[in-house]
């Protein structure tokens, strides 16, 4: 059968993410699946078994399996008392401007997310407070609480620090670090200069390298293109204006260097699956539905 890729719907158009409860009371797979969102799932009675790719992790309660973004995943129960917790969350959307070094030690390109499984099959502590958080995630989502937004951004962010700070092997942190300082500069380039056009070669020069090593080293180290990344940094910039400014729509593209509305349409939609128009309404809605 082949793999079916998951469309990810958001309840919460602040929060890049989904998380909801499972019961299953029958035995069977759930067949194998993919998406650009991490998940992890949270096993509260019963057992089940999770493949990621080649491995198979058996999970009961109180486990905590991670599995990276677009990783083909499928899972199967045993138990007809099975409870567990699913979160799926954009990675990216959960990093700002003084973070955003940190996305370099997810990108997955030499390492998937599924490797950093050891430290909850081997570190105790860490296991039962990557549990807690995800409990506390979908706790804040059940009962949507003045601020909520606000307290699942730092659980997030909590669990990827847990990730980071409990790989005794090195899998994340260890990755190319000399190599990730030298893009520091180039990071905070695009950041200064967010509402200008930003060009490769401006990029080039600053790191010291020639144009085709620089869009190599950069693909390699981020897991995407500059390109990518310029397009993704504007678009994130342009949603904080969308919603604390009184701007409209092409002076929001002016504020990111995105004159060319056709061009800011196309990124916005590519990195929110709609238009700014409708992001904005969205928000409204949201904003009167929770008040």
């Amino acid at each position: 059968m082949q793999p079916v890729k998951e469309n990810i719907k958001y309840e919460n158009p602040l929060l890049s993410l989904k998380i909801w409860q499972v019961s299953r009371d029958t035995e069977g797979f759930i067949n194998w699946h993919y998406h650009p969102e991490c998940e992890i799932l949270l096993v509260q009675s019963g057992e089940m078994d999770v493949d990621v790719g080649d491995e198979t992790y058996h999970l009961a309660s109180g486990d905590v399996v991670l599995v990276g973004s677009s990783q083909l995943h499928r899972d199967r129960s045993y138990d007809r008392a099975l409870e567990y917790i699913v979160l799926q969350f954009d990675l990216q959307s959960f990093f700002d401007q003084s973070t955003i070094p940190y996305l370099q030690y997810f990108n997955e390109t030499k390492v998937p997310l599924s490797s950093m499984n050891y430290i909850f099959k081997e570190n105790e502590e860490a296991r039962a407070a990557a549990f807690e958080c995800i409990r506390q995630i979908h706790e804040e989502a059940q009962q949507k609480e003045s601020g909520y937004e606000l307290a699942v951004n730092l659980l997030i962010k909590k669990l990827l620090l847990l990730l980071i700070r409990n790989d005794s092997k090195g899998l994340l942190a260890g990755q190319d670090r000399m190599e990730r300082i030298r893009l520091k500069p180039v990071l905070d380039f695009v950041e200064t200069k967010i509402d200008e056009r930003i060009a490769v070669e401006d990029a080039c020069r600053l790191a010291n390298m020639s144009y085709y090593y620089f869009v190599k080293f950069f693909k390699k180290i981020m897991g995407l293109s500059f390109t990518e990344y310029v397009n993704f940094r504007k678009i994130k910039r342009a949603e904080q204006l969308l919603l604390t400014r009184d701007l409209s729509v092409s002076e929001v593209g002016d504020q990111i260097g995105m004159a060319n509305m056709a061009h800011f349409y196309k990124m916005f939609k590519r990195f929110n699956g709609c238009s700014p128009k409708e992001f904005q309404r969205k928000m409204l809605e949201w904003g009167r539905a929770t008040v």
